[in-house]
This record gives C-alpha cells, structure tokens and sequence, in this order.
C-alpha cells in the first residue's frame, strides 16, 4: 500500500516523514494554497532527503513551462494535476517530462465525474480521487462517499484521498481496495504543518491491519 503524505512545507518535517517510511512525499506548488511552498525553497528542501523517494510537485490549471522549468530546478520526481487539466495537457506534459510519474487529480462531485477519467488514461501513471470542494483544491478534510467507489477497478494505480486520517483509514479500506492513499490535513496541526504523532498512529494502524 502506497502512502502520499502531500502538503509538506518544513524540511525537518519532510526528513522526519521519510524516516517513519513514507516514501511518497507531496508539496503544493500552486500559490493560492495556505500550504504552498516556493521553487527556491522546495529546491532547497529536495536537497536535503533521500534521493529513493517519490517527491510529488502539486500543481493546479499551471502552463506546461512553468511546471516544467519547476521539475527541473527542484529536482521533483513527479508531477501531479490538481485542478481543470485536459488529456490534451496531460499529453504535452507527458511529451515534456517523459521520466516523471504523472498522477491526475480528480475531484469528484459524483459518480458521473468518473466517465471522465478514461480519456487520460493513455498520458497519465496514476490517478487520485479527492472530494470536490467548491472554492478550494484539495486539503479541505472533506470525504468522499466511499461506497460509490467500490465498482472503481481502473487499469492504472489509483491512489484515495479526501479527509483521510488515522481514525477512518480502516474503515476506508474495509470498502475499497486503492493500490495507495493520500493523506494531507488529517495528519496535520495547521495547514502545512505535519504532526508526526499522527503519521506514526497512520503507520500504526497499518501495521495493525494489513
């Protein structure tokens, strides 16, 4: 099971995470974000961990240059849609950066949201599925209603997100079988500020369960 810790601003934190084992680590480089970190600082940061793990650069309805020109000064080794993206972007990115992962974000309002994913299927690595907000992206520890997912059988790996935490991750994985999961404001203190208990308690739960 693969577990993304995304929204990541500190570089003590980031290290602290990678030790525990995560080795899916997020960082939100749209600037609206209350958990956006800047390419000068995530350069700096990506710097500092293991050179094995995934580091995922979010980014939400950007221009295929500057996503690019940001993967390659920070060193990123993914790149993941967040907002309105087109198979059509998914495609060019695809083209541009053909050594990243590409994971696409889809922010499900309901069940018909899902007869969109198939069309990027052909660009993209993984998918993500996150629970719609009207006015903000992602991070809004918003579920998803799970039981509308449990006929989700894509042919790539499909990470869960949406108001994850240590206290309903069993009870999401009771009903669905992701191949990984996303966690952001459930294991956080404020908005980019992680708390390490509760991705140990995550961990936990995990090595309880599974």
């Amino acid at each position: 099971m693969r577990v993304k810790i995304c929204g990541i601003t500190q570089a003590e934190q980031a290290i602290a995470i990678s030790q525990l084992g995560i080795t899916t680590l997020g960082f939100i480089c749209v600037p609206a974000s209350e958990r956006y970190i800047s390419p000068t600082n995530l350069g700096n940061l990506l710097a500092q961990l293991p050179t094995n793990l995934s580091t995922v650069g979010v980014f939400a309805n950007e221009n295929l240059d500057t996503i690019s020109q940001i993967v390659t000064s920070t060193g990123l080794t993914a790149v993941q849609l967040h907002g309105d993206e087109s198979p059509q972007l998914c495609h060019l990115i695809r083209q541009s950066l053909p050594q990243i992962e590409l994971i696409k974000a889809f922010r499900l309002k309901n069940t018909a949201d899902l007869s969109k994913i198939p069309d990027y299927y052909p660009w993209i690595d993984t998918i993500l599925l996150d629970a719609y907000h009207p006015l903000r992206l992602g991070g809004t520890g918003k579920t998803l209603d799970w039981e509308t997912l449990t006929q989700f059988t894509p042919p790539l790996p499909w990470l869960l997100a949406g108001g994850l935490s240590p206290q309903n991750i069993s009870q999401a994985l009771q009903r669905l079988n992701p191949d990984g999961v996303d966690l952001s404001s459930g294991v956080e203190r404020r908005p980019g500020d992680k708390d390490l208990e509760l991705v140990r308690q995550l961990l936990a739960t995990f090595v309880r369960k599974w």
